[in-house]
Order: structure tokens, then sequence, then C-alpha cells
């Protein structure tokens, strides 16, 4: 395969990144799929997954620069000012910390099958269309009434177990998390919003180890190829950011249902006639 065809293969896949990774529809099932369809024909791997998010999470970290560095500065002041932890920034700051706890230790303890055996396409399919059902449940359900402000340590942790289940690719990263917070009553923006922010420490502790891990060792797309993937994917982010947000606070989220259930039939219709193979 001639190198203008794995530039192009990058290039593509990160836009795929940037499309993906906010929306409830698993960035990571997208690239799991279409990397196979790909001349090359192979997965791209967990670690390519990994570090291209590096892409999309510096999106979020210039998107919501100055909500962060309100955040930093009040989360620090309450290391050694206990009278701080009432400060609202400082409070979620905190919750991000907590909710971040569960995805970390599940990681760890489940690392081989994450970059293995939960990469079957077969699995993928079942989460898409599965978390679909559950989206479209919390859609319809939610009282949608909660803001970021009204959330309690309790729901903290209930956002990062949600946020933990994407360790499966089709569960959705994003998907999880504002399913979860329309379960407990949170806004559509609100739970958006929070997903994004409580992505950032998970995402980029990730992407860095996968990044330090490949360092002198050969992966199934080149070092040059994925750092074009992650450019590609922070400007695709950003643009994505800005106008999901402004469509979540006026739209419900079935679309994003609908295309999760034909995406998962698809795929299974591809593994079925033998387009597609499970691993």
């Amino acid at each position: 395969m001639s190198t203008a065809v794995q530039w192009a293969e990058a290039a593509l896949l990160g836009i795929v990144q940037g499309l993906t990774e906010f929306l409830p529809i698993s960035s990571s099932a997208h690239l799991r799929i279409i990397g196979p369809l790909l001349p090359s024909g192979g997965d791209p791997g967990a670690a390519f997954t990994a570090i291209t998010q590096i892409g999309t999470e510096a999106a979020v970290l210039l998107y919501f620069r100055h909500d962060i560095a309100r955040m930093a500065k009040a989360w620090w002041r309450s290391l050694t000012q206990p009278r701080q932890h009432s400060d609202p920034d400082a409070r979620m700051a905190w919750l991000i910390v907590i909710g971040t706890l569960p995805i970390a230790l599940l990681g760890l303890l489940f690392k081989d099958a994450i970059e293995s055996s939960l990469r079957n396409l077969y699995i993928t399919a079942a989460m898409l269309i599965a978390f679909a059902a559950v989206l479209a449940v919390a859609d319809r359900v939610g009282t949608k009434q909660r803001g970021l402000a009204q959330m309690g340590w309790g729901h903290g942790l209930l956002f990062g177990l949600a946020q933990a289940m994407a360790l499966i690719p089709g569960v959705s990263r994003s998907g999880g998390t504002i399913t979860a917070g329309l379960l407990m009553g949170y806004t559509r923006e609100a739970a958006a919003r929070y997903s994004f922010l409580l992505a950032i420490p998970a995402v980029l502790a990730s992407g860095f180890y996968q990044l330090y891990r490949s360092l002198g060792h050969t992966t199934p797309i080149a070092a040059g190829p994925t750092a074009l993937a992650t450019l590609v994917a922070f400007v695709v982010g950003y643009g994505v950011i800005v106008l999901f947000l402004k469509f979540v606070s006026t739209r419900s989220y079935m679309p994003f249902v609908y295309y999760r259930i034909v995406l998962g039939t698809i795929v299974l219709a591809f593994l079925y006639s033998g387009l597609l193979k499970p691993l």
C-alpha cells in the first residue's frame, strides 16, 4: 500500500474521530468498523483510537478553557483552604476527580480485554443497538430539570460509572454519561456539558499512556499518519462541540438513537455476509 494511501486513510479516520467523539454514537465503534473497510483492511487498534482522542480532548480544552482554568484555580485553593470546598467551581472539579475513578480502575483491571476480546464487532453491534434503546428511554422519561449546580457526590459517581461503560466499543463515552444524566433528571445541555468535562482526565491519561507505549514499537498505523489523524480530529472535534451544544439545547437525542440502531444492524449484516470479520 502506498504512503499516500496510508496518510489519506489516517486523515479519514481523524475526521471520523472528530465527528463522532462527542456525539452519543461511539467514536471507538466507528473507528473499529471503518478500519477493516479501508484499503489497508485492518483494525486501527485501541492505541490509535486512544491517541487520536488526544486531539478531540484538546478541542474540549480550547472550547472550555475559561471554565477549566476557573475550576483548576478553585480546586487548587481548596487543597489548602477547607472553606473553598463550598466554592461551586472547586466542587465541580472534585466531582470530576471522583467521576474519573471508575474508568481509571476498570480500565486497568480489564486492559487486556479492552484491547482484544471486547473489540469483537458482534459486541460492538450489540452495544450500539442496546444502548440506543437505553438512550431513547432516558430521553423520553428524564425530567430534564436539574442543572450542574445541583449535582451531588452520588450523582458524580454514577456519571463516572456510566462513563466507564464506554471501555466497550459501541457504548459511547458521551452516550453513557448523557444517558445517565437524563435518567437522573439533568437537562440535555447539562448532561452533554458535564460529559465533555468529565472525559478530559481519563481520555488524556489513556491517550498519553498509549502514546508512550507505542514509542519504538510497530503499530497498525505509523506515527506520522497517527499525528495527522490527531490533528484532524482536533479541528473537526472543535466544530462538533459548538454545533452539538446548540443542537441539544433545542432538540431531542432521538436522531442519534435511530442512527445507532441502523449502524448496528448494518454491522451485523456485514458480519453475516462476511464483509467484516468479528476480530
